[in-house]
């Protein structure tokens, strides 16, 4: 396979193809993002093919063809944002996007509980850095903070689910 700068080259030349292949590296990443931040499967689905239209019609902007992943990361997030202030909607987090053991469906229940309680600059940290796979400089770049408030913003929200939702090693306690 072709590497990634090649095939962003390609793209910007107009190359649909080489577009493809681009996209389809990332999108179960783009997918996984679009689904945290939406509530439904349908409004993730017309969240991506926005957001891959419009970056599309943009490749040539792109200025450094080693952050694709971030250029079409960051189109999408601003395209759900867009979905949710039109819709009003409240980002949820979705069980079948979470990690967990078969047979341990409270815990499930429990976990995306405690990541919808976080606030949204917390919430965005983590679906950027642990979602996408983004780093913490990327995130600093992308959100436009400094890469100080992004660790710390990072430690904090793993700071609250571990107060207020893991107590005990290995078991799950809910405070509200």
């Amino acid at each position: 396979m072709e590497s990634l700068k090649a095939l962003v080259k390609k793209a910007k030349k107009g190359d649909g193809e080489a577009f493809v292949l681009l996209v389809r590296q990332y999108e179960d990443v783009l997918y996984r993002t679009a689904r945290r931040l939406l509530t439904n499967d349908e409004d993730a689905a017309d969240a991506m093919q926005d957001a891959i239209l419009s970056a599309y019609e943009k490749i040539h902007t792109l200025k450094n063809d080693e952050y694709f992943n971030t250029w079409i990361c960051k189109i999408l997030i601003n395209t759900c944002n867009s979905q949710l202030k039109k819709n009003k909607a409240v980002p949820v987090f979705h069980d079948h996007l979470l990690p967990a053991e078969k047979n341990n469906g409270y815990v499930k229940l429990e976990l995306e509980d405690a990541l919808n309680s976080l606030n949204e600059v917390y919430r965005m940290a983590l679906i950027l850095y642990y979602i996408v796979g983004l780093n913490v400089k990327e995130i600093s770049e992308f959100l436009k903070e400094p890469e100080g408030t992004i660790k710390s913003r990072l430690s904090r929200a793993k700071s609250i689910l571990r107060t207020t939702y893991y107590k005990t090693e290995g078991e799950m306690v809910y405070e509200r």
